[in-house]
């Protein structure tokens, strides 16, 4: 089935950006999939933030990121990226790749379908 494997966090300032890396481990790890990401900050609950198809001709983004947040992959490379740019401190938080093994059904449903997730890359945005 694959493992899934995020890297890129850091600590940046605000305004700056970051791309995070979700690495996909076994054959096919992501290349047939729906994969997402995902954060969640402390004391507070996960947030989907962007999800893009097997293929990357489709993506979606929730509002609190989009224009700032670009979702894309190289399956040749079984990686995912996000690449944030404009980050603010309410981006901090870890952030998870996820992906859903459920096809034919709208990206957006990975909020709820995802079911292998990766362990997380933190994300500190200082003023």
């Amino acid at each position: 089935q694959g493992q899934l494997v995020e890297s890129g966090g850091g600590t940046v300032q605000a305004g700056g950006s970051l791309r995070l890396s979700c690495a996909g481990s076994g054959p096919r790890a992501i290349t047939v999939y729906t994969m997402g990401w995902f954060r969640q900050a402390p004391g507070k609950e996960r947030e989907f933030l962007a999800a893009i198809n097997w293929n990357g001709g489709n993506t979606y983004y929730q509002d609190s990121v989009k224009g700032r947040f670009t979702i894309s992959r190289d399956n040749a490379k079984n990686t995912l990226y996000l690449q944030m740019n404009n980050l603010k401190p309410e981006d901090t938080a870890d952030y998870y790749c996820a992906r859903t093994s459920k096809v034919n059904t709208p990206i957006t449903s990975l909020e709820y379908d995802a079911d292998v997730w990766g362990r997380g890359t933190q994300v500190t945005v200082t003023q």
